[in-house]
Order: C-alpha cells, then structure tokens, then sequence
C-alpha cells in the first residue's frame, strides 16, 4: 500500500484548498478511502471523512457543509475539498485505506500539513 498526500498549504481563514492521495498496490475500487488529521499538540490521528468504495460518504460533524470528499476511481486517487477554513482546521492530514470501519487498519500517508492562519 502506497499513499502519497499533497496539496497542503498556508491559508487564511475563509480560504479554500484541494486536497489529493495519489494511491497504489492495492485495488482501489475495492476500498474505502479515509482522511484523518493530526492537529498541533495532539498525539493521535481524527477521523475527518470517510468515502466508502460505493461511493457512500460519512464525515465528522465540525466539517459538514466545508469539506467535501470523493475519489477518482480511474486515478486511484481521493480529495478533500476543503472550504471556509478555519484556524481549528489547522492540522497535518493523512489520507488512510479503509472506510469508516477500519482506516486504522494500515499505516496512513506520510501526511500534508494544512495552516489556517491570517
């Protein structure tokens, strides 16, 4: 399993970023994807979204309405679109195999930091 985040950045608050996971050696289309954030001072990871290999969605309720997750099936990848940021959204963000059920079955990505900050 290789998972491989980028997109991170500094932000101001409001501010808006997309969020990718380039995957491999797995079958994609048959897993659920996860991200999962690790915020400063927080020693373990949250679970943000869920996207299972339906298509079937869950996210945490802090990020209903501003983030939204999906998948490209044909890249084997997944996204976080995140919108109206704000500074609690500060955190490092790894993207996980699984669903909402066991994402923390395998080791995440290596992890891209996101700074919400004016």
């Amino acid at each position: 399993v290789h998972l491989v985040e980028s997109g991170g950045d500094l932000v101001q608050p409001g501010g808006s970023l997309r969020l990718s996971c380039a995957t491999s050696g797995f079958t994609f289309t048959d897993s659920g994807m996860t991200w999962a954030r690790q915020q400063p001072g927080e020693g373990g990871l949250d679970w943000v979204s869920s996207i299972e290999a339906d298509g079937t969605i869950y996210e945490t309720d802090s990020v209903t309405g501003r983030f939204h997750i999906s998948r490209d099936n044909a890249k084997a990848t997944v996204y976080l679109q995140m919108s109206s940021l704000k500074p609690e959204d500060t955190a490092i963000y790894f993207c996980a195999k699984g669903g909402v059920r066991d994402w923390r079955r395998d080791p995440p990505g290596q992890g891209t930091q996101v700074t919400v900050s004016a």
